[in-house]
């Protein structure tokens, strides 16, 4: 049995994103969530947080967060000595991610909406597998994210536009997963926790 203070995905906790703007406290949250009780409670948690939310342009800035700190991910390990196919996915995924940036900024700022400012962001990754065991965690903790944010949408174009890009996501997920040898598709739903065992099981650690 683990420890209940053993953490699920370990690897998050080396991931430290700067400023304290609602959206990027949000994702700091979101990320501790996948730390201690993993991927599949991000999207109960990320649902009960926005719950709130003060119209879908507080969601959209949410997501947008989310794509600065994937594309800086993949950005950063370009600079990494990568071989083969994690090579190429560093930089083709950073391309994909760049391009959910650009079309997030755009659609806020059509919306009468100010984006939300971009994060510093650390990450610890230092050679090929530990980008490898990072990036699988953090695609799963996106996908989830997304799967708890883009409901809340209330227009049905921007619910359709984000799950388009939470498509993309997943497959982003589901490629790394291969390279590192792990069933991409392990389940036949994604498994996830009750809103309310979530948030019991992070409220010590975080204040929203």
């Amino acid at each position: 049995m683990r420890n209940k203070n053993t953490p699920v995905a370990p690897e998050l906790e080396q991931i430290h994103v700067g400023s304290m703007t609602r959206s990027s406290f949000l994702l700091k949250s979101a990320l501790t969530v996948g730390t201690v009780a993993g991927a599949g409670a991000v999207g109960p948690f990320v649902s009960s947080a926005l719950a709130q939310a003060n119209g879908d342009i507080d969601i959209l800035n949410f997501a947008l967060t989310l794509e600065y700190l994937e594309t800086r991910f993949y950005k950063t390990a370009m600079g990494l000595n990568l071989t083969g196919d994690a090579k190429k996915y560093a930089k083709d995924f950073a391309a994909d991610e760049q391009e959910h940036v650009n079309a997030l900024v755009g659609t806020i700022k059509k919306l009468g909406g100010t984006p939300a400012a971009k994060p510093t962001f650390q990450f610890g990754i230092t050679d090929q597998a530990s980008f490898l065991k990072l990036a699988q965690t953090l695609e799963d903790t996106g996908v989830s994210a997304y799967n708890g944010a883009g409901p809340l949408l209330k227009n049905k174009d921007l619910l359709a536009a984000a799950g388009s890009i939470v498509q993309i996501e997943a497959r982003h997920a589901a490629a790394i997963r291969l390279v590192n040898g792990a069933n991409p598709s392990p389940d036949a739903f994604d498994k996830s926790l009750d809103k309310n065992a979530v948030l019991k099981a992070v409220t010590p650690l975080i204040k929203m």
